[in-house]
């Protein structure tokens, strides 16, 4: 009965959409008030009826309904209840339930609280809101129904990917969706500008809120999905530069440079036809990584891997949305009128600086990803990894780097660096610290030794913006992007470190025996089986040694029956200096000389690549938070009898 109901919920959602497309048109061209009226009411009901059937998957899950296929195909009897819950998307008819629940839920926002765009051009977003909804309504009703049920229910279920049972799918689909989806609101937005010509500041500082949100999640989404697949994976990298984790990049990349071009156009009216182009990419970029991810034609830990006929699905509404809105880019950007213009030098000049090196660095990173599965296509069979990426986007991303040093000192439409004595700060501290490092570390390398010095100027020039100022008067969002600009530098440092100074150790190990990795002495005391709530495992015991620092670290190697799979639990151990890495492995076989197969790595400063990643999501909600309320203060002023 739930699973019939989280149906109809779902069809009557559909339906809803279609009305509102065409509530949308009316809104819009204004040729009936009767039907524009509606428009903002059914966007509410559609986003809640989608609440409701994902809601009812949940249920479903939580109960372990084997009689619904998803849930039989994707969960088991015995499965602890935080993974039966986030097995509700950790498979592709739930996760694309939950991208439609998310979609519908960004419309209903839009229709609750988007008080600033004018009543035409609300209603052409809304309408185009509508139409990338019934497009992925008609690929969760027709091609992937996640209520479909399954006679004769089995006893126990086929449980979930090993891989999944963890707690970080319970946060990482969750908030990347958030941030993949968000964009498709700043991409109605452009539509609705391309459609009505209304492109200004008004419309950039109604779109800004909506693009900090998906940003600030898409950040929160990939540093998590990072830190997972890092102690999860047991590979001992926090980034594999896999397909599927290219393909949540991607759109941060174009996303982030979205929020600054749309910065300039609320604040400067410049860069009109730059920034409705980037929100377009940005959904773009959204919307190729779920075809990535849900066509089949990847192999990765990541994707969820379905037939061609789902992927051709995806790949048509891709080019029916991307296609169809550059299309209209390219017959309306006529309409819409130059913006100001500004010097080279100058903050203007300096974002825009910023967004070429983003938009290059997307361009390395989507030929990369794409190129080997056109060849493969082709007849060839290549491989495009880490070295590929690092080589090309490193130097590019420390270009990047200087901007964000000089950028934010520079006066808006023409400034000249010869007034901003404060940059001899940062010049003075990259110089010192690259100096000591090649002197006394030169094993180090060349990029990681510039990197870490470059980090370092960034992080000190992020502060420079605030100083001479009333502590009391400084804006939230000046705040906020200070904080942010500080998180990319901490992150970055935590990069260059774990990249130049890591040092890894593969050792066979019998009980009792030790070895020597960066000062730390690590001792097999035992190896003991354990029992978990669906799993059994081998787990060793280390005796882990620093000076006075003494503890344990228990790695596990783990055997899950439902379904069958052997996985390996590494053992972190952090201290203010890095974090220790150990898995251990069972003897090769025809090994008879009972030693354990344990890999070691030191990895200095590494948990400053997820605490600056920390630190920049929590910049953007700053000055989120700041412009909310800034909105929120101004509305009161204009209408002091509104509650709103």
């Amino acid at each position: 009965m739930i699973a019939e109901f989280g149906l109809a919920a779902l069809w009557l959602a559909a339906a809803l959409a279609l009305l509102q497309a065409f509530a949308g048109i009316g809104h819009w061209r204004g040729f009936s008030p009767a039907l524009a009226s509606l428009t903002r009411p059914v966007a509410v009901v559609q986003g809640l009826l989608c609440l409701v059937s994902f809601g009812c998957l949940v249920w479903l899950f939580a109960i372990t309904d084997l009689s619904v296929l998803l849930v039989a195909s994707n969960s088991h009897i015995d499965k602890p209840m935080i993974f039966k819950l986030a097995g509700t998307w950790g498979n592709h008819e739930g996760s694309m339930l939950l991208w439609v629940t998310v979609l519908s839920l960004s419309g209903t926002a839009i229709a609750l609280f988007e008080k600033r765009l004018d009543h035409q051009t609300l209603g052409a977003a809304l309408f185009a809101q509508a139409l990338i909804a019934l497009g992925f309504f008609a690929f969760l009703l027709f091609s992937s129904n996640p209520f479909e049920r399954l006679d004769p229910a089995p006893p126990a279920g086929a449980g979930l990917n090993p891989l999944l049972q963890d707690i970080g799918l319970a946060f990482h689909p969750p908030t990347l969706y958030i941030g993949y989806v968000g964009l498709s609101v700043a991409f109605s937005f452009a539509v609705a500008a391309l459609l009505t010509g209304k492109v200004g500041p008004a419309f950039a500082r109604a779109m800004r809120p909506w693009v900090l949100l998906a940003w600030i999640f898409l950040t929160i989404g990939i540093t998590a999905g990072s830190y997972w697949a890092y102690y999860e994976l047991g590979w001992g990298g926090w980034w594999f530069w896999d397909p599927v984790e290219n393909a949540s990049l991607m759109p941060w990349l174009a996303a982030t440079a979205l929020l600054h071009s749309v910065a300039v156009l609320a604040t400067r009216d410049a860069l009109r036809a730059w920034t409705i182009m980037l929100a377009l990419i940005a959904f773009a970029m959204a919307m190729a990584g779920t075809f990535l991810v849900r066509s089949g034609i990847l192999t990765s830990v990541h994707a969820f891997a379905v037939d061609p006929e789902r992927g051709a699905f995806i790949l048509g509404l891709l080019v029916i949305y991307i296609g169809g809105a550059l299309t209209l880019f390219g017959l309306r950007i006529g309409v819409v009128r130059e913006g100001k213009t500004f010097a080279l030098l100058s903050r203007e000049g300096a974002i825009v600086g910023n967004n070429i090196f983003l938009s290059v660095i997307l361009a390395i990173v989507l030929v990369g990803t794409l190129w080997p599965l056109a060849a493969e296509a082709m007849g060839d069979k290549i491989s495009v990894g880490p070295p590929y990426f690092n080589q090309t986007t490193v130097p590019i991303g420390l270009l990047l780097m200087l901007l964000l040093i000089v950028g934010p000192l520079l006066r808006w439409r023409g400034d000249s660096l010869a007034r901003h004595k404060a940059l001899a700060g940062p010049a003075l501290l990259f110089l010192l610290v690259a100096c000591a490092l090649f002197a006394t570390q030169p094993q180090a390398g060349l990029w990681p030794i510039l990197s870490l010095a470059l980090a370092a100027a960034t992080a000190l020039a992020s502060i420079l913006p605030l100083l001479g100022r009333n502590i009391l008067r400084i804006p939230l969002a000046l705040w906020g992007m200070a904080l942010a600009h500080f998180g990319f530098a901490v992150c970055v440092a935590g990069m260059a470190a774990e990249q130049g100074w890591k040092v890894e150790k593969l050792v066979a190990m019998r009980v009792g025996e030790s070895a020597v990795v960066s000062g730390w002495n690590v001792k097999l005391d035992d190896v003991h089986p354990v029992v978990g709530d669906n799993w059994v495992a081998l787990e060793g015991q280390l005796l882990v040694r620093r000076d006075e620092d003494t503890t344990i670290m228990r790695p596990q190697s783990r055997q899950f029956s439902s379904p069958k799979q052997q996985t390996t639990e590494a053992a972190l151990l952090t201290r203010w200096d890095g974090q220790l890495y150990a898995v251990i492995a069972a003897p090769s076989e025809g090994d008879a000389s009972d030693r354990w197969q344990v890999r070691l790595w030191w990895k200095p400063f590494v948990t400053l690549i997820w605490y600056g990643g920390l630190l920049i999501a929590l910049g953007g909600a700053i000055a989120l938070f700041g412009r909310a309320t800034l909105a929120l203060r101004k509305r009161r002023r204009d209408n002091p009898w509104s509650l709103a």
